[in-house]
C-alpha cells in the first residue's frame, strides 16, 4: 500500500522560512538554501519507521557539491536537487522495507561480522584512529551503537540484494545466440598488429651515423635469434623499453603512415628493417596480428554472458524491489 501526500505550498513556505531563522545570521549559501527546501518535518513513512527531512538532508549533504560543480546553471542545481532527494528518499524507504523483510525471513548476521565491519571502517576511513572516529560520531549526533544499527542495516540489505541476484547458470545458449545476432556490430574490430618498437633518438652530441652504427648491430642481434623485447630493454630510448618495446594493439590510425605501412606488413614473428624519420630510427617487431571483422560468437560468448548476466539481475533486483514494495505500506509527504 503506497500512499503519496504532497506538501502545501503555504506549508512549504513556512518550513522554509523557519529552517532559514534558525541559522546564523550571515546569508546562506546556495547549497543551504537547496538543502533548506527540504524544511524540518516527515519526508516519508515506511512500516511504521519515520524518515524526517533532516534525516533525508543528512543524506545529501555529501552529494551537494558534486551537484554544485556539474551544474551549469542555478536552475539546473535545483532541479537536480529535486531528483536526487526522491532518488535518495527511495533508498531510504528500500531499506527499511528489505531490512523488514529479512526480519521476517529470520535472516540472521553474526555479531562478529559486524564487529569485523565496524573496525574496518575506523581502520579504513580513520586511519585506526577510534578517538577521530568516535568525535566524527559527535559530530553526526551519532552514538556508536547508533552507527552499529546502521551498520547491520547496510550489511543486511547487501546480503539480502546478494540472495535475489540470478547466477550465470540463467543465461541460456538462445540468449547468449539471440543478443549477438542483434547486436553484431558491438564486435567488430579494426584491423590490429600488437607492436613492439626500438626506438633510437640521438643523446647529446650523437649524430645519425652513430645511431646507424647502434641499429646494425641491433640487427645482427635479431638476426642471430636475440629476443627483440630484451634488446628493446637494453638499447631503445623511450618509455615503453622498460616494457620491451611493447606498444600493445595499434590501429593503422594510431601511428604515422611511414611506420604503419611497415608494421602492418609485418607478419607475426617479424622485424623491419631500421626506418629513419626526422633523425629517430625505429625497428619495428609484429607480436601478433588481427584481421578486420566482426568477431566469430566463439570469441565472445563471455563477454556477451557476462553483459547478460548483468542485465538479468537488475531486472532480477528490480522486481524484487517493486514486490516489496507492494506489499509494505509506504506513505511519502514529499
Amino acid at each position: 500500500m503506497i500512499r503519496r501526500l504532497t506538501l502545501k505550498p503555504f506549508l512549504f513556505s513556512s518550513i522554509f522560512l523557519a529552517a532559514a531563522a534558525a541559522l546564523p545570521a550571515q546569508q546562506p549559501s546556495a547549497d543551504q538554501v537547496a538543502l533548506l527546501r527540504l524544511g524540518n518535518g516527515i519526508a516519508a513513512i515506511a512500516e511504521g519507521q519515520i524518515i524526517t527531512q533532516q534525516e533525508l538532508r543528512k543524506e545529501l549533504e555529501p552529494i551537494i557539491p558534486r551537484l554544485r560543480v556539474e551544474a551549469r546553471n542555478q536552475q539546473e542545481f535545483n532541479q537536480r536537487i529535486e531528483e536526487l532527494s526522491r532518488e535518495v528518499l527511495q533508498n531510504m524507504i528500500d531499506r527499511i522495507i528489505i531490512v523488514k523483510a529479512a526480519e521476517k525471513e529470520g535472516l540472521m548476521v553474526p555479531q562478529s561480522y559486524i564487529d569485523q565491519e565496524y573496525d574496518e571502517v575506523i581502520a579504513t576511513d580513520f586511519g585506526g584512529d577510534r578517538a577521530v572516529f568516535l568525535e566524527f560520531l559527535k559530530t553526526q549526533g551519532l552514538t556508536p551503537r547508533d552507527f552499529r544499527a546502521d551498520l547491520y542495516k547496510r550489511i543486511v540489505v547487501n546480503v539480502m540484494r546478494q540472495r535475489n541476484r540470478m547466477s550465470q547458470s540463467e543465461v541460456s545458449p538462445e540468449r547468449i545466440e539471440d543478443f549477438y545476432v542483434r547486436n553484431k556490430l558491438r564486435f567488430y574490430q579494426n584491423e590490429a598488429v600488437h607492436l613492439r618498437q626500438i626506438i633510437l633518438t640521438s643523446i647529446a652530441d650523437e649524430g645519425l651515423p652513430i645511431l646507424r652504427q647502434t641499429a646494425r648491430t641491433i640487427m645482427q642481434e635479431l638476426d642471430n635469434g636475440t629476443n627483440f623485447g630484451d634488446l628493446a630493454r637494453q638499447y631503445s630510448q623511450d618509455d615503453m623499453s622498460r616494457r620491451g618495446g611493447d606498444w600493445g594493439w595499434i590501429e593503422r590510425q594510431d601511428i604515422r603512415k611511414e611506420l604503419s605501412e611497415i608494421a602492418f606488413d609485418l607478419e607475426p614473428g617479424q622485424y623491419s628493417q631500421p626506418v629513419e624519420l626526422n633523425g629517430t630510427i625505429f625497428i619495428l617487431y609484429a607480436e601478433d596480428k588481427r584481421e578486420e571483422m566482426i568477431q566469430p560468437i566463439s570469441m565472445v560468448r563471455d563477454i556477451i554472458e557476462e553483459v547478460l548476466s548483468g542485465e538479468i539481475a537488475r531486472e532480477t533486483q528490480e522486481r524484487w524491489i517493486r514486490d516489496l514494495r507492494s506489499k509494505s505500506y509506504i506513505r511519502y509527504y514529499m
